[in-house]
């Protein structure tokens, strides 16, 4: 190429609201540093314009990347109409000539998590919340819960989707909802309307387990938290452009800089061995982690 690609990465949502779209701006600036490449960012928090977006940037762009499952309908809708441009989508599982997905394994950090709630928990009930139930966030889920019912059988798990990632208000609701039915222990797998469900776990006392970064090191309310650095796709989207190379990649908990789970420092010793043998079991194939849940869904 004469002169550098222009990539376009589009996130939804507003810019600075969350950690999921936070670890993929670090990882598009990181990529953006050490690549021959010409970078642009894209913000849409309104579900309707998404495909508007979507085919703005790729009027511009030889590579355009929807940085989550939110983007996999709009992609969908505008790639076949841009067969010179490459299409990729971050946590997503869609496919076309031009489409490529790049994705960190939340559910297998997530079935960590899932296992250390039932170890730990004092009752016999978990929580789990989200926001859109695009299926990333339903495969997190699944992971969450096939995990949970591995180290509790019989345990309770209230979990729901209220609708929206970046609600504080919603998602404070739902939480002190979850706790007055008795969770002792809450999974987030929230964006902008995280600071809601901390405040709602702190006043009610109990615990939370975060998703995509380390929430340990943040606020003490977290017991645990299901790394999964999104931010790695960006790097591996734009590199597989570059070499040629545009075939889906799936990273898991077989690299720990990108997907593990991470621990408070009152998680005792022993209960954090007993997560890292399940670890290992995982990655030797004599545990599966499954996508897909069928249980009952909660709300308040």
């Amino acid at each position: 190429m004469s002169t550098q690609p222009r990539v376009t990465a589009i996130f939804f949502g507003q810019p600075g609201g969350g950690a999921f779209n936070a670890a993929g701006v670090a990882g598009l600036r990181r990529a953006a540093a050490r690549l021959p490449v010409t970078v642009a960012e894209a913000w849409q928090h309104e579900p309707a314009r998404r495909a508007e977006t979507v085919e703005a940037a790729a009027r511009s762009s030889d590579l355009v990347i929807a940085h989550g499952g939110q983007g996999e309908e709009a992609v969908q809708q505008v790639a076949p109409a841009f067969p010179g441009v490459a299409f990729a989508v971050t946590q997503g599982r869609i496919s076309g000539p031009n489409i490529a997905c790049f994705e960190v394994l939340q559910e297998q950090s997530a079935f960590l998590a899932g296992a250390l709630a039932g170890w730990w928990m004092p009752n016999g009930v978990a929580a789990h919340l989200s926001g859109e139930p695009v299926p990333p966030g339903r495969r997190g889920r699944a992971g969450f819960a096939a995990g949970l019912a591995h180290a509790r059988p019989g345990a309770r798990l209230l979990t729901g989707f209220c609708g929206n990632q970046h609600d504080p208000a919603l998602a404070r609701a739902w939480t002190a909802a979850q706790a007055r039915a008795g969770a002792a222990v809450q999974f987030q797998m929230l964006d902008a309307g995280r600071p809601g469900a901390i405040d709602a776990c702190r006043e009610a006392g109990i615990r939370a387990i975060g998703n995509v970064h380390d929430w340990t090191r943040e606020d003490a309310v977290f017991l645990a938290s299901a790394v999964a650095d999104n931010g790695v796709t960006m790097d591996a989207a734009i590199g597989a452009f570059l070499a040629d190379r545009w075939e889906d990649r799936r990273i898991g908990l077989e690299d720990p800089a990108a997907v593990r789970l991470a621990y408070a420092a009152d998680v005792a010793p022993a209960l954090a061995a007993r997560c890292e043998a399940l670890r290992i079991a995982i990655l030797g194939g004599a545990v599966d982690v499954p996508e897909h849940w069928s249980g009952e869904e909660w709300k308040p």
